[in-house]
Parts: C-alpha cells; structure tokens; sequence
C-alpha cells in the first residue's frame, strides 16, 4: 500500500502521527487556502483543445509567480527512483492517478483530474479536483459525483476518539451501493512539513490494526478516494509514474487536505464553490 508519490521502501508507521501545534496549524492553513486556489484559478482553462502539458505551465506559473509557493510534485522522488517531471499531476479518464502533463490534447466528453500540491512556508497544502471537459457521458458524470460524495461522506464521519476504519468502511460502502470499486494500492496520507507522513489513510475497510489509528485533535492528513467504474485493479504506465486501471474503464478522485479538530474535521483545502 502505497501513499500518493511515497516510496515503498520508506515504511510509514501508524504509531508516529505527529500532533500540529497551533502555529503549525495556522501554517497548514495558508497552505491549503492556497492549493484551493490553484484548482479555481485552472477550471477556466480546462476546455477541449488544450493540451495536459499547457495546464501544468498556468498552474506553475500562477504558483511560482504569483502565489510564492513550491510545486511539490516536482522533481520528488517516487518509488521507480526517477523524480516526477512536472509541477501538478493530470490524470486523464482511465488514468488513476499520478498522470504526467505533456502533448495529450483534451477532447469534448473527457473528464479529468488535477493534482495540486503547493509548499509554503515549509509546509504543504494537497487537493485535487475532477474536471468535465465539454459535456461528459451519462456514467462520468455518475462516477465523478459518487466519488466526491464518498470523500465528503467520510469527511463527515471524522471527529476526535473514532477510529479511522470508518474512513474506509464508508467510502468502500458508498461506492460499492454505487456498483463502483475501490483502488487499493494506493491512499491518503499524514501531511505537514512533510509531504507524505503517518499516518496511511486507507479507503476500503479494514479491521487489521496495522491499517487504523484512532483520530487525535491537531492531527492533519488527507483523504482521496479513487473509484474506478470497472473493477479495482490498476497497473502503472511504463512511464514510470501513471497508473491506469486494467480494463482502461473510467476511475475518478478528489482529495482533501483535513485537521482533526475538538469537535469534528476542519477543511484546510476547501473551495469557495464547494457547499459541504
């Protein structure tokens, strides 16, 4: 099981979850204000004709430039041992997730996923977005729908004392009533001054107490549930990097950076359209 990026060798245990003190908090805010604000400002540029690799150029311009902050995509190394290319992840209709940016020309009725990740201050903000490009099919418009629904389904379970099975307990019951399946290889991570940190955020239920951990106030982590319309399995591109589903049926993600707070969860990455 892998966190988004991470090494496999580089183990993430469960008993390591770092508490955020107050100041590191307000950071982690900014932080995620300001991947939000990437996801918004794209949306208008995310027509048909418009290449994979042009929306990495805006979205690093408008970070670098205009925000201040770190692309922290790029050039991380990943668990093939090769640094990641580009500044954000673009995954396109079957691609899972991790997509790399280049000469692919959207087309009417795609839909995509934009992976933002920025750094500031030391610390990071992570959130991604499903995008229809043009006017998508019946069952994109389904999938993409039930898949933000599973996100905001186990957003709304999280409070202090609960253990974090019911995460991926409701996602994989929400998107399996749906006759959708849960990618397993892959899933949400602690976050802070670190990209990726303990604790592993699973999204399909497991009662393995080497997969849970019982949510404390203060901690940060993300949740990104990928649904694939097809069956769960996945192979990686021989790029290294993208991750496709077997049967190349659509897969749809969104993702969330949260803080645990003394009563619920607070959305460090929320959007101004976003209604939760």
């Amino acid at each position: 099981m892998l966190t988004k990026f991470d090494n496999p060798k580089k183990t993430i245990m469960q008993n390591k979850i770092k508490i955020k003190t107050p100041t590191e908090i307000e950071k982690m805010r900014t932080a995620g204000k300001l991947a939000a604000q990437v996801l918004e400002m794209i949306e208008q540029y995310v027509q048909p004709g418009i290449t994979t690799n042009k929306l990495n150029d805006i979205c690093h311009d408008f970070m670098v430039n205009t925000q201040h902050t770190i692309p922290a995509p790029l050039n991380y190394l990943g668990a093939n041992g090769s640094p990641f290319p580009k500044s954000i992840c673009t995954s396109v209709n079957h691609e899972v997730c991790h997509g790399i940016p280049g000469n692919r020309i959207l087309q009417n009725g795609d839909i995509i996923n934009i992976d933002i990740t920025v750094i500031k201050d030391n610390y990071h903000g992570d959130s991604s977005k499903m995008f229809f490009v043009g006017e998508p099919s019946i069952l994109a418009k389904r999938l993409v729908k039930i898949t933000q629904e599973c996100l905001y389904l186990a957003i709304a379970t999280l409070k202090p004392g609960i253990n974090s099975s019911i995460i991926g307990q409701t996602i994989q019951q929400h998107a399996e009533n749906a006759g959708f399946s849960v990618v397993r290889e892959y899933c949400g991570h602690g976050i802070g001054k670190e990209f990726h940190e303990s604790p592993q955020v699973i999204h399909y239920y497991s009662n393995n107490s080497v997969n849970n951990f019982i949510l404390q106030e203060g901690m940060t982590f993300t949740i990104e549930p990928m649904i694939n319309a097809g069956t769960k399995n996945i192979k990686i591109k021989p790029d290294g990097w993208t991750v496709v589903t077997k049967d190349h049926k659509l897969s749809a993600q969104w993702e969330h950076t949260l803080l645990i707070t003394k009563t619920n969860a607070e959305i460090l990455t929320k959007r101004s359209e976003e209604i939760i």
